[in-house]
């Protein structure tokens, strides 16, 4: 079983930046693909940033295309999102996930993440 905790959330005024951090241990995740989910309140938990397990692609949701950033140091089994230009409406509890199988791809539904961490609070004020 892996144990997934994310850091670095807060709260910061509109067009400033924060970085998460996902701390992973027990299992390794260095073979697994990584993602970023949030969940606003009354809303349903969205995909926001995958990274591959080498790192070598990542991907993004349209809505945080160009603004948030994925990486992963797979030595100290970390995985971050830079964050910046925020908006009111990225507040939410941003959560860290490991992908179900070790597969190939990229993926971004709930369903292909099994693992989750306890999530972060991210406030963006106006």
């Amino acid at each position: 079983q892996v144990q997934l905790v994310e850091s670095g959330g807060g709260l910061v005024q509109a067009g400033g930046s924060l970085r998460l951090s996902c701390a992973a241990s027990g299992r390794a995740v260095s073979n697994y693909a990584m993602g970023w989910f949030r969940q606003a309140p009354g809303k349903e938990r969205e995909f926001v940033a995958g990274i591959t397990r080498s790192g070598g692609s990542t991907y993004y949701a349209d809505s945080v295309k160009g603004r948030v950033t994925i990486s992963r140091d797979n030595a100290r089994a970390t995985v971050y999102l830079q964050m910046s230009s925020l908006k009111p409406e990225d507040t939410a509890v941003y959560y860290c996930a490991r992908q179900r199988a070790p597969v190939i791809g990229l993926p971004r539904s709930l369903s292909d993440f099994a693992s989750w961490g306890q999530g972060t609070q991210v406030t963006v004020s106006s």
